[in-house]
């Protein structure tokens, strides 16, 4: 097997497993009974970041590619690299969107302004919320 198909495998493995991981429940919501076991311990944090688990995750993978020690090395964070890579292309976008216009009037029935007076007493907008707000 060639060392690209090699590579290729390890950065595809690397980015399955830590997706698991960090992003899926998985069969029986075991996965995600693991992740709350873990809670907010390092590990349990660990698992909540996809880019810091692909380095944990890719080093194993490094050795699949790579007889040589330095090259290992490069590898690991190649295959990691290439993991982030992935999980950024296919990760799924947030919308966001503009909330729906609303005119002055549905805005009554939600917000009340009051303004202090000089007398300690709040003075209200209309008459009608003078009668609950005046205090004496």
């Amino acid at each position: 097997m060639s060392n690209w198909l090699r590579f290729v495998l390890a950065v595809l493995a690397t980015w399955r497993i830590t997706h698991l991981l960090a992003s899926e429940d998985g069969a029986g919501d075991l996965i995600v009974r693991f992740r709350t076991t873990l809670g907010n311990s390092w590990a349990g944090k660990l698992l909540d970041c996809f880019y810091c688990l692909s380095l944990w995750i890719a080093a194993p993978a490094a050795l699949f590619v790579s007889p040589d020690w330095l090259e290992r090395l490069v590898s690991w964070l190649a295959i990691s690299g290439g993991a982030c890579l992935l999980e950024r292309a296919f990760k799924e976008a947030v919308v966001v969107e503009a909330m729906p216009a609303t005119n002055q009037g549905e805005l009554n029935h939600v917000l009340r302004t009051e303004t202090f007076s000089d007398a300690g007493h709040i003075a209200a907008d209309s008459p009608s919320d003078r009668a609950f707000t005046s205090f004496g």
